[in-house]
């Protein structure tokens, strides 16, 4: 056994030398990655699948490097890393070169194995993907994982469906079917569905298993033509469901070791026409082990209790298995160095029986003669002859029991009186009696192996002598001869081998294994001594004709040797050909069936019985030349039937036509119908959108106006608070204004008053100054005593006057003050109307104090007398004039206020 470290090579060779696996084991070489540096480690395989040519398979490891290994170029290449490890594989593709790898992050991507770029990146997934199953056409492919299933289209990489389920249920496994549009859904409550993939249409769905061996099914397994499903999961038994009829029809159980079922495959044979007939079922111990499905027998197995496999791939044509070990490496095992003991071919048919030496033979040596067509045996005492008939006599009815029971539950018996009754087996059933009554081995295994010898040298110009317009009949013809030369060498130099071959080739074309089984088991057990004379004819076997015919036509019998007619013309062709050249397809298939139903002398019997049905036109010929002449006509014939046989095909090919071209039709008819469906739902969804479009250009436009409305509405109110923060604005201007002119007034006013009173008061005091000056005069010229009493009446009125003076003073400070007020107010609420105050200036002149009113004038002498009222003419004087400022300043007041009031108006307009 090779080993191959991949190391930190990107490319190499995968062996050295030419591998040579031995029997035992089968392994072509064992390939590791272990990485080289200062802490050295293995880097574990964990998927391997291969592509559709079988050569080349891809590998990735748990650091995300993927491999491709070329197993017929010898070469290994780093294809891609992922920098994650990968969790499936896919490289069946309809782009050669391209691969899917599911990744730990629960995504898929495409490579391309020679540009080694990305080609996609799909995402869909919520957790790991553990199976990806491509379509035959490699156009689709699916993707599981434990809670959903996608389906992608590969040229788009887009997603087309979704298979969502309940948490409960969980999925096990979705995959194509091969050679087929179908899809099958396992679940974890054992139901399994078939689903159309275009249209996701429910087929069918298999009935749950029997209670007797019901198990939780993980692994599944379909033959390449789809027809047969292998189940299995945690126990020894293994369910096979037949697709067709929908049903389980048989139930293996493995040995008694094996109590759980890991993976399962079938292994693909070149010739077995996608039936495969042996499958794979690797166990929890690690060993996977391969069974013949109808004979339940172990043929072989890889891998064992110390290196274990924990995944296995096995390719499309069954030349190769990729295991991975458990302890990460990679093995690629040879199948045909596996199945070598058991594709043996069969010893020879023909063997030499050499002399012994003349010193080693002695009178008690058995002697044996050969005569044609028995065998003598050799001589017997009477013991053991009254021994042999005891023998006989009790086994006789169990040996003839056994001897009429056939596979699969026929009996010959029964058989034989449904032919007899019918005259024929039924069409559908022919071929699966047939097998039955030859009692097939279908040996698969052997027959490859002559099969992979190739074409025999003998048969390599077979078209030149033999034309066949079918390419493929032709094709399968020379495999079946060569397969026989190979089997035995004395096939290769017969002469009649294609002529008795052929019929049977073109009746099972399309089973290459079942066409030679059954060509080896006619000669067999029907030619076995057509050899004895070879190459010549089989002189026995005519003897034996010409001696059943004496026995049923002496006079056919004496006509034929009065002519010189020998059994070499009337009996050996019709041997030779197995009567496909004088019989029709319908009638050949009745002979045989009564052929394989009956003692192979049955056969010899039929052309005896061909000949004495034939005797009248027989009889009428003289010459040799004329029987020869029959020949012609017999050829001639067996070209009309070939004519009329091409007329009945043809006619045939035309009514399938026609049913094809029918079914077409009303497919046709049935898609129109469809398309007008469609185009009318178009239609309703069409006007559907045209209605709700209308009703949304509808909401559309009063949501326009609302908006209008909205905008204008909140426009007019943006407008009006403008306008009134302008107003605001003014009016506090307006007030500032009004408030600096009335502060300005106030303090003029309030300066003119003060001016006024400091030039009243100056006034007074000059006043008083000159009053005391006369006070003091006129007290020099009067007497002491009036004096004093003029002095303090004087004093007296002075007080008096005083008084009126503060009077007056305080009452126009009163008034000035009540007018400020009034402006004041006036000013703050211009808009309201003004309210008189002030009848005529005599009330308001009446409302002051007058000074002259307390005087009393009879009191004072004339000069005080006149001093007082020019001061109280002065003080009404200065009183007028402070009333008349006063009534100015609030004119000017009101007609200010009057504008400000008319502004907002103006503003407005």
């Amino acid at each position: 056994m090779q080993s191959t470290d991949l190391g930190n090579k990107e490319s190499g060779k995968i062996w050295h030398r030419k591998p040579s696996p031995a029997t035992r084991d089968g392994i072509i070489v064992n390939i590791i990655h272990n990485t080289s540096g200062y802490h050295p480690k293995v880097l574990r395989f964990l998927n391997v699948a291969f592509d559709g040519t079988g050569d080349c398979l891809i590998a990735g490891d748990h650091q995300g490097n993927i491999y491709v290994f070329d197993l017929h170029g010898n070469r290994f290449n780093l294809v891609q890393r992922t920098a994650q490890a990968s969790t499936a594989l896919a490289f069946n593709l309809r782009r050669k070169s391209e691969f899917l790898v599911a990744l730990a992050d629960y995504s898929i991507k495409c490579f391309d194995t020679v540009t080694k770029e990305l080609v996609s990146w799909m995402r869909g997934h919520e957790s790991s993907v553990f199976s990806i199953s491509v379509h035959a056409s490699g156009k689709y492919a699916i993707t599981t994982s434990s809670d959903t299933a996608q389906l992608w289209d590969l040229d788009t990489f887009q997603r087309k469906r979704k298979l969502n389920i309940r948490q409960s249920v969980g999925i096990q496994k979705v995959f194509f079917l091969p050679l087929s549009n179908t899809i099958l859904s396992c679940f974890k409550d054992n139901s399994i569905f078939a689903w159309e993939c275009d249209t996701l249409f429910c087929k069918y769905q298999l009935p749950a298993p029997p209670e007797s061996s019901s198990i939780l099914y993980k692994v599944f397994a379909v033959t390449r033509d789809g027809r047969i499903l292998a189940a299995g999961g945690k126990s020894n038994h293994l369910h096979l469901w037949c697709l067709e009829a929908r049903q389980l029809f048989r139930i293996i159980q493995m040995p008694t070791k094996v109590r759980a079922i890991r993976h399962l495959e079938f292994l693909p044979d070149s010739f077995d026409a996608g039936s495969n007939q042996v499958l794979g079922v690797l166990s929890q111990d690690g060993i996977m082990r391969f069974i013949n499905m109808q004979t339940c027998k172990l043929l072989f197995e890889i891998g064992s209790l110390d290196e274990g496999i924990s995944s296995s791939a096995i390719s499309p044509h069954g030349r190769y298995i990729a295991s991975i070990m458990e302890n990460g490496s990679l093995n690629i095992y040879s199948v045909q160095a596996l199945t070598q003991e058991i594709n043996k071919p069969p010893p020879p048919l023909v063997k030499v029986i050499e002399d012994l030496p003349k010193n080693k033979l002695s009178s008690s040596d058995l002697k044996m003669k050969v005569t044609s067509g028995r065998v003598q045996q050799p001589a017997k005492s009477r013991e053991s002859k009254m021994q042999t008939r005891i023998l006989k006599q009790d086994l006789t009815g169990d040996f003839e029991s056994k001897k009429n029971e056939l596979p699969d539950g026929l009996n010959k018996k029964r058989l034989q009186i449904l032919l007899k009754g019918y005259g024929e087996y039924p069409t559908k059933y022919r071929m699966f009696i047939w097998r039955s009554l030859l009692q097939l081995p279908e040996n698969h295994t052997a027959f490859s192996t002559l099969i992979d010898k190739g074409t025999h040298v003998a048969f390599l110009n077979l078209q030149k002598k033999y034309p066949i317009k079918s390419r493929k009949l032709l094709r399968v013809l020379q495999r079946t001869l060569s397969a026989l030369a190979h089997w035995s060498v004395i096939f290769s130099d017969t002469p009649y081998l294609p002529l008795l071959a052929f019929p049977f080739v073109k009746l099972f074309q399309n089973n290459q294994l079942i066409c030679f089984e059954v060509i080896a088991t006619l000669i067999i057990n029907w030619c076995q001594h057509w050899f004895e004379y070879f190459p010549n004819p089989p002189i026995n076997i005519l003897s034996m004709i010409e001696n059943v015919l004496a026995f049923h036509d002496e006079e056919l019998l004496q006509h034929f040797i009065d002519h010189d007619i020998t059994s070499q013309l009337y009996a050996w062709p019709l041997l030779e050909t197995v009567f496909s050249e004088v019989l029709t397809r319908e009638e050949w298939l009745k002979l045989f069936d009564n052929i394989f139903s009956n003692h192979p002398s049955f056969l010899l019997m039929t052309v005896v019985a061909y000949n004495i049905c034939s005797r009248t036109p027989l009889l009428s010929c003289n010459l040799k030349d004329d029987f020869e002449e029959r020949e012609r006509i017999r050829n001639d014939e067996l070209d009309y039937l070939r004519e009329r046989q091409t007329v009945e095909d043809m006619q045939a090919k035309v009514d399938q036509q026609r049913v094809e071209d029918e079914a077409w039709y009303q497919k046709q008819e049935l898609l129109r119908k469809a398309e007008e469906t469609r185009r009318e739902m178009l239609l309703q969804e069409e006007e559907k959108m045209i209605q709700q479009r209308q009703r949304l250009a509808a909401v559309k436009r009063e949501l326009k106006v609302k908006e209008m409305h909205l905008q204008d509405a909140a426009r007019r109110r943006f407008l009006k608070l403008q306008q009134d923060q302008q107003e605001m604005e003014l009016r506090r201007l307006d007030d500032e204004i009004g408030r600096k002119n009335l502060t300005e007034n106030q303090e003029a006013v309030a300066k003119e008053m003060r001016a006024d009173a400091d030039a009243y008061r100056r006034k007074v005091d000059l006043e008083e100054h000159m009053f005391h000056k006369l006070t003091e005069a006129g007290e020099t010229r009067s007497q002491k005593t009036q004096k004093w009493k003029e002095a303090e009446g004087k004093e007296f009125r002075l007080r008096s006057a005083k008084k009126a003076s503060a009077l007056s003073d305080a009452s126009r400070k009163w008034f000035l003050e009540q007018e400020i007020n009034a402006a004041v107010e006036h000013a703050e609420n211009p808009c309201h109307k003004e309210e008189p105050r002030f009848q005529n200036e005599q009330e308001d002149s009446s409302c002051l104090p007058r000074t002259s009113q307390l005087n009393d004038s009879s009191e004072m002498d004339p000069s005080t007398q006149i001093s007082l009222n020019r001061r109280a003419v002065e003080w009404d004087t200065t009183g007028q004039n402070l009333i008349k400022k006063v009534r100015n300043l609030r004119q000017r007041l009101t007609a200010r206020a009057r504008h400000r009031c008319q502004t907002p108006h103006l503003l407005a307009a």
